[in-house]
């Protein structure tokens, strides 16, 4: 190894230097210039964004084949980064607020980390790497899930956090132990997928399998690994909600498509396909029946959060270049949407305190454009035409149906079944904005600069990327330029 081959990680050292440039300003500044930590770091953020779009990867295999950094690679980390520049925005009111301003910079410095973690797990071919980054991603946020450390909601939401997060991690390095035994002591994918091909459908295979779907199945909220999430959701401040409900799960959702492609691969039909079927099933279903019954926002997003997730991994089930490429989009379109609707949640809370869909009740006629504003996101979420959220539903349903499978049909069937379920509770908020007859109990808010223009970036995402194909065009040509990720052909497929 000589270490020329750290030139290779040019978005994880960008996201290292914006850590320490942020550290450096956050520790020596006066006090009256840490006034511009929340702009300083917002600036050079987007910067490194541009940089991480532009700069054409590598697609080099670097530390003996533990790490690449190819297009596709490259674009999800670009597509996350601009969920994570929303997040800041969203989040500067609350950062400067006179309980947490003389921590803002732990905030920032923590998110980054968090970034640095989620960068490594979408980088890695080998799955020590792998946890690496998947435990630098999930510790911080168990710290920044109890940011409001006077709120015992905070705190609560902090503790139970921590806790499915050991144990996901315990059965995650369970099905690993038995992972290493069957690959004959090897933790590279590649290694893996060449014990697997070679070799016979066993228990031991099959007990690794769960277990790892278990494990990463804590990190996406997939039902029955999901029941962390409401409470979580709820408690934590709505910022990080908010990061925790897009940017972590698009990570998760990218990694658990290589591990289960290019590992898993070859036993597709013997042994995971059936697993994810179930998996898929209920975490649609039940997330959207759980959300119907929520009043309480945050709760109410948690669920469609869940239900959001079995349409990401719709994206695993095809296991193609249109299915990586459709997977891709689905998260842009849905980072976009899902904090459209976080920053009026947020917007509305840090000036009223309300949190119950009641709540909003007649909003439009004092809050026009935060009505607005949540409608959109509400039809994009809901997948309704013409905004996004309907053509990154037809793609990753088109994908998965190119396959020509008939339990593949079925299962789209079912997701779309649940598209109609979903458009009933996604409704409801738009009715109590719009139709509710009753007197408005949120006062005309005087919206901060900065979620002003994360608001206009929401919206601008959720009008214009479905009829623009700029984005999706992005993404399948990272994908097609990605080959070797998809070298494992599922049989059937």
């Amino acid at each position: 190894m000589t270490y020329s081959q750290f030139g290779h990680m040019i978005p994880e050292m960008i996201i290292l230097g914006i850590f320490i440039l942020v550290f450096l300003f956050d520790t020596f500044c006066s006090e009256n210039s840490k006034r511009l930590l929340t702009p300083f770091t917002a600036i050079i953020f987007a910067l490194g964004t541009i940089a991480i779009w532009v700069i054409p990867p590598s697609g080099i295999e670097v530390f003996g084949g533990m790490y690449v950094n190819d297009a596709a690679t490259n674009a999800i980390k670009a597509i996350l980064n601009i969920g994570v520049f929303i997040v800041f925005l969203q989040s500067a009111k609350w950062a400067e607020s006179d309980e947490i301003a003389v921590r803002r910079g732990e905030f920032y410095e923590l998110l980054l980390v968090t970034v640095f973690g989620m960068y490594l797990m979408i980088s890695s071919r080998h799955f020590l790497l792998f946890l690496i980054g998947l435990e630098s991603a999930s510790l911080p946020l168990a710290a920044l899930v109890a940011f409001n450390k006077k709120k015992y909601e905070s705190n609560e939401a902090a503790v139970k956090y921590i806790m499915t997060a050991v144990f996901s991690s315990a059965i995650l390095l369970v099905g690993l132990s038995f992972v290493y035994a069957f690959s004959n002591g090897s933790l590279y994918f590649s290694d893996l997928a060449v014990s697997i091909s070679n070799g016979e459908m066993s228990g031991l295979l099959l007990v690794a399998l769960a277990f790892m779907i278990a494990g990463i199945g804590f990190k996406l909220s997939l039902v029955p690994f999901h029941l962390w999430t409401a409470d979580v959701y709820q408690g934590a401040p709505t910022g990080v909600t908010s990061y925790l409900s897009v940017v972590s799960k698009g990570a998760a959702a990218f990694a658990f498509f290589v591990i289960f492609t290019q590992c898993f691969g070859a036993v597709y039909a013997d042994a995971w396909e059936w697993m994810m079927y179930a998996v898929i099933i209920l975490t649609i279903t039940v997330g959207n029946l759980f959300a119907i019954r929520q009043k309480n926002m945050k709760r109410f997003m948690a669920f469609s959060s869940i239900s959001q997730a079995g349409y990401i991994m719709l994206g695993v089930m095809a296991t193609e270049t249109l299915g990586l490429a459709a997977m891709l989009f689905y998260i842009f379109v849905y980072i976009v949407s899902n904090l459209g609707a976080f920053l009026v949640i947020n917007t509305i809370e840090e000036n009223t305190g309300y949190l119950s869909m009641d709540d909003y009740n007649g909003l439009h006629k004092t809050n026009p454009w935060l009505s607005f504003a949540m409608t959109l996101a509400m039809f994009s979420l809901a997948g309704i035409p013409p905004f996004a959220g309907f053509f990154s539903k037809i793609l990753i349903f088109t994908s998965v149906t190119s396959t020509n499978s008939w339990a593949l049909y079925m299962l789209v069937l079912v997701a779309l079944i649940n598209t109609i379920i979903s458009l009933y509770y996604y409704l409801l908020v738009v009715k109590a904005m719009w139709i509710s007859a009753d007197e408005p109990k949120v006062a005309k808010i005087k919206t901060f600069r900065c979620e002003k223009v994360a608001l206009w970036l929401c919206v601008g995402g959720i009008v214009f990327f479905g009829v623009v194909p700029y984005i999706y065009q992005y993404c399948y040509d990272a994908v097609a330029q990605s080959l070797k990720m998809l070298t494992v052909i599922i049989p059937g497929i």
